[in-house]
């Protein structure tokens, strides 16, 4: 893997690395990045919003919040801050997962972090690279709260990641959807493509 930090994304999608192959199929997904940040961040929320219902019912509702007011009004903090702290970490998992070159952007202006890589990947594989950040950072500590309900600011730390997560969802969906069995896929742009190694 090697990888490039990049200065602030602009929206000029020039600016990112694309590749072409001969019958690749482009994966039915939103078109703009405008497009992706609105549908990610929507599905994100509802996510994240189940989740946090879930983390309340953990830990007793009500009753329970007015007992530990302080006390779950800090761990809560702590975990939405680590939610925060831990979003560059988040794409960086995803680029491990590549074995050439790949690119790390943030757009902040849309609430953006995201890596791009232009190599072929396996259906299992990029479906791993999507899952993998939120494995770490979203499912495990929120499964670990369930073990131990006590330590809030994981529940809250992985709700926020399973919300935060949306847009890898529907890049596994589309993957799993779409590709025919023995299918490579690899990113131009922001675009997804799937192709038949015979036909590249």
């Amino acid at each position: 893997m090697q990888l490039t930090f990049k200065k602030e994304f602009n929206g000029d999608m020039s600016q990112l690395p694309t590749r072409e192959v001969e019958g690749a199929v482009l994966f039915k997904e939103p078109e703009t990045i405008e497009k992706i940040s609105l549908i990610a961040n929507t599905i994100g929320l509802v996510l994240m919003v189940i989740a946090l219902v879930g983390v309340y019912v953990r830990i007793g509702g009500l009753a329970s919040l007015r007992k530990g007011l302080f006390g779950y009004s800090l761990q809560f903090m702590i975990g939405a801050v680590l939610s925060l702290i831990v979003i560059p970490l988040h794409e960086l998992l995803h680029a491990v997962c590549f074995r050439g070159k790949v690119e790390f952007y943030t757009y902040l202006k849309k609430g953006l972090c995201f890596v791009i890589g232009t190599e072929s990947m396996s259906k299992a594989r990029f479906v791993f690279m999507s899952l993998l950040p939120n494995l770490a950072f979203a499912f495990l500590p929120y499964l670990l709260f369930m073990f131990f309900p006590s330590a809030l600011w994981l529940g809250v730390f992985g709700a926020t990641g399973i919300g935060s997560g949306a847009g890898d969802y529907l890049n596994v969906f589309h993957a799993v959807t779409q590709m025919p069995k023995g299918a490579l896929c690899f990113m131009s742009g922001i675009r997804s493509y799937w192709y038949l190694p015979t036909k590249e």
